[in-house]
């Protein structure tokens, strides 16, 4: 099948994070099986979600990872005009939930197994396919703990997210976490009977606040925009009624950081705050949602050497979104980020990528297979 038949057969799989996976991961499996290629299917601690790797080539000698995640956001948002679950094609352009982000990269990868298998590879090509890249990069770890029985230590990994062909040296790490403050309800007239869940998250709202401002005073890592680490509250939820006393308030936080600081330790400051109003009676919970470390790539690493001579476009030297690529370079592994489309029309209604740019991947990583025949 050529990528845009793939590519249609992809977005009809409603992988979206959260959820099992197992037919789209059957079908590559399937795929890849009819052209000789054999795949591990890797699943994860959730039992209904899996990764997948595989190996073209020889097997005794060090290669490259192409990698990307199989699952996508939700498609519930209104403004589709077509269903985001079928390849809609319209003027060079290919429409539906993860045309872009980033089943397209797995589609142009896919489309070029046939004349992969052909090559007379002397380095092998390893296909890593993750789950749950979009809940923060959940499923991708299990599989990296894994490589060392799957495969001699890569050369390198390419993550195909949406670069529009360009390769990408960096990218900030993130930490996600959600605090849980469960106090005792009543009556408004009577506070003194109650303890008030919002009021007691109140103070790690306000020092979230004062370490976001104190964040963008520095340091500073000048590729980033913007240039410093951030924090931010993301959600809070609490309260029934005007009359009534909250029992309980939920707050989601994220942190954002830049090379050589850990995102999670931008939130351990409201985690002791939180932990503390343990002592005035409320229960308190932190749950980690997520956390993967910052890209960073030297501008002359092989890696990029070679994928500039692949595309022929010089590496951008930073974008501020976060990817897989962290947690394969925190892995000993050279990270570098190049794929079809554009992040800036992922997420949102009439997702879509260009038939040229699904073709233009497909070349790279046929002119990457041709590489690692000489």
């Amino acid at each position: 099948m050529q990528a845009v038949e793939i590519l249609e057969k992809l977005v009809g799989f409603p992988s979206v994070v959260g959820t099992s996976n197992a037919d789209i991961v059957a079908w590559i499996r399937g795929c890849l099986q009819s052209h000789g290629i054999a795949a591990t299917v890797l699943p994860g601690p959730e039992g209904d979600r899996s990764n997948l790797f595989a190996t073209i080539g020889p097997m005794d000698v060090s290669g490259y990872i192409l990698s990307g995640h199989m699952d996508v956001v939700p498609a519930a948002e209104g403004g589709w005009t077509s269903d985001p679950f079928r390849l809609r094609a319209e003027a060079g352009r290919l429409y539906g939930r993860g045309a872009t982000d980033m089943k397209g990269f797995l589609a142009a990868v896919l489309g070029a197994i046939p004349k992969l298998a052909a090559m007379p590879l002397r380095r092998p090509l390893h296909l890593a396919f993750s789950y749950d890249e979009e809940a923060g990069c959940r499923g991708v770890p299990h599989m990296i703990a894994r490589l060392p029985e799957l495969c001699r230590q890569p050369l390198g990994a390419i993550i195909g997210e949406p670069s529009g062909m360009r390769a990408i040296r960096a990218h900030k790490g993130k930490a996600a976490a959600r605090l849980t403050v469960r106090g005792r309800s009543g009556h408004s007239s009577r506070p003194d009977q109650g303890l008030n869940a919002i009021h007691g998250a109140a103070g790690v709202l306000t020092q979230a606040v004062a370490e976001a401002d104190r964040l963008a005073g520095g340091p500073f890592e000048h590729v980033f925009e913007p240039p410093y680490s951030s924090l931010q509250i993301g959600t809070v939820k609490g309260g029934q009624a005007i009359n009534i006393i909250p029992e309980s308030c939920e707050v989601e936080f994220e942190a954002r950081a830049i090379s050589g600081v850990d995102p999670a330790e931008l939130l351990a400051p409201l985690r002791k705050t939180a932990d503390a109003l343990a002592a005035q009676g409320f229960e308190v919970e932190w749950q980690e949602l997520s956390a993967y470390p910052a890209l960073s790539l030297e501008p002359r690493a092989p890696l990029a050497t070679l994928l500039e001579e692949l595309t022929g476009l010089e590496p951008l030297p930073a974008v501020s979104y976060g990817t897989e690529a962290g947690l394969f370079q925190r892995a000993g592994i050279d990270a570098i980020i190049c794929g079809p489309g554009e992040i800036g029309r992922a997420h949102k209604p009439d997702e879509y990528i260009l038939v040229d740019e699904l073709l233009a991947c497909q070349a790279m990583v046929e002119a990457l297979g041709a590489r690692c025949s000489a």
